[in-house]
């Protein structure tokens, strides 16, 4: 996962937020269209549903990250878990502009930021918390997207890190100073 050592917290989890995001992208060009917008049952979220909830998370915390609450008034957090966007490209539009929410809010800050106080539903959370908050809660979700991305490509599913059974391979590879090539 880590492509270079880095001692900095922000450069760290960007680059982990940018791996999290990749690993999503790639399991989500595994399934179908169909296969986005289904849920395993009445209680569980679509791929799609999911999509949708975080990018509306993301616009809503990173919008103005530092100066507003990171709830912000206009958010229909209820209504992020109906009616997705009708197609994918409508969906993956959503979910990178989320993204390019997320990365214009962390890109710019600086370790001595990581320390100010930002609001999330009138809490006060240091940036820090802040980001470990939300780092934490896509991980989560994201686990979700790919459980049922994996669950619908079946045996067709394409391992999103060192496939079953090439464990030793991996070893060898990284043991001989290469990255591992997925």
């Amino acid at each position: 996962m880590a492509l270079e050592f880095t001692t900095s917290y922000l450069q760290d989890t960007l680059a982990l937020l940018r791996y999290y995001k990749r690993m999503a992208d790639r399991a989500m060009e595994q399934v179908t269209d169909s296969q986005l917008y289904a849920a395993l049952d009445g209680e569980t979220n679509s791929i799609a549903i999911t999509v949708k909830h975080i990018a509306g998370n993301q616009r809503s915390l990173w919008t103005d990250f530092l100066t507003s609450d990171g709830e912000k008034a206009d958010r229909n957090r209820d209504g992020e878990f109906v009616d997705p966007p009708g197609t994918r490209a409508a969906l993956l539009g959503v979910w990178e502009e989320g993204w390019r929410t997320l990365f214009d809010a962390l890109e710019p800050l600086k370790d001595g930021d990581l320390s100010r106080t930002v609001k999330i539903r009138g809490e006060a959370h240091s940036v820090l918390q802040a980001i470990n908050r939300q780092t934490t809660d896509y991980a989560c979700q994201f686990g979700q997207i790919i459980l049922l991305e994996k669950h619908f490509a079946g045996e067709d599913w394409q391992s999103l890190t060192i496939p079953r059974g090439q464990s030793d391979a991996y070893r060898r590879q990284v043991g001989a100073g290469e990255r591992w090539q997925r």
